[in-house]
């Protein structure tokens, strides 16, 4: 079932109720933000490579597939979770993993050498924090601010790069609250940070809004009965929908499925319940 915006069409899986959001939580990596477009193109390889080291390892097209998939069931959770994950791998092969923050060091180390470009241009303005945003994105976060809705946006990144990045892209005043991964990872979560706007603001589930690209934002936000819409960006190409990322957001639960908020007044009516 399809819902027609001026130019695009977005997918509802299941129906639901709108009008009556007054609290929305946002991923913040591939749901608004680009700027580190492109960084499962640094985990992936990483993992593939320290597997096919192992004495029991499979066939590499074996291996790229597992990672592939348990990476994506992961993302959205703190990326130590990722590399936990991938030390387990690694003992399950016979190999003698490290620690999982290692893993982590190293991954970070890849990916910053691959965005330093980005984080430059935007620090010194040569770029608009536009093009480093999924589109519409960013118009439709200070929309929703202003509509009346309290916004919140929770990483699975360390907080201080989600506070810089973020601030990069002008978002910190639409935000009540910004958080991310912590060192004390196992005292955060983004379950955590829904249930405390559920028990603090004692909301009932049509009250609450999410938006994210990754199965656990989808999972957390139905698990309070809230509505969670997955946005199934193409980041590299910045239009349509990756259908990877679709076909994974509606296994976990997605009520609707958006390639962007590039049709902002459109959406924002849409959720809101005050379209034409």
């Amino acid at each position: 079932m399809t819902f027609d915006a001026d130019f695009n069409k977005f997918e509802i899986v299941t129906p639901f109720e709108r009008g009556n959001f007054k609290f929305a939580l946002f991923d913040f990596d591939g749901t608004i933000s680009l700027i580190r477009e492109g960084w499962q193109k640094i985990m992936i390889p990483m993992m593939v490579e320290l597997l096919l080291q192992t004495p029991n390892h499979e066939d590499d097209q074996e291996i790229f597939l597992i990672v592939r998939k348990f990476v994506a069931e992961l993302t959205g959770k703190q990326t130590i979770y990722q590399m936990i994950r991938l030390a387990e791998e690694i003992a399950k092969r016979g190999g003698t993993p490290l620690a999982p923050a290692a893993y982590k060091d190293e991954y970070h180390s890849r990916l910053l050498e691959r965005i330093k470009n980005r984080i430059s241009d935007l620090e010194q303005k040569k770029i608009s924090p536009d093009s480093m945003a999924v589109p519409g994105s960013l118009e439709f976060v200070k929309k929703l601010h202003a509509s009346g809705v309290k916004c919140f946006l929770a990483s699975g990144t360390d907080e201080k790069y989600v506070l810089h990045e973020a601030g990069l892209l002008g978002l910190i005043p639409y935000f009540e609250e910004i958080s991310g991964a912590q060192d004390d990872y196992q005292n955060f979560s983004k379950k955590m940070v829904i249930d405390r706007i559920i028990k603090t603001h004692h909301l009932s589930g049509n009250e609450f809004i999410s938006f994210g690209d990754g199965y656990v934002e989808i999972e957390n936000t139905k698990s309070v009965s809230g509505v969670a819409i997955g946005v199934a960006t193409n980041e590299a190409e910045r239009t349509g929908i990756d259908e990877w990322k679709r076909t994974r957001l509606i296994a976990a639960g997605a009520d609707l499925i958006i390639p962007d908020f590039r049709e902002t007044d459109a959406l924002l009516n849409y959720f809101l319940g005050r379209e034409q």
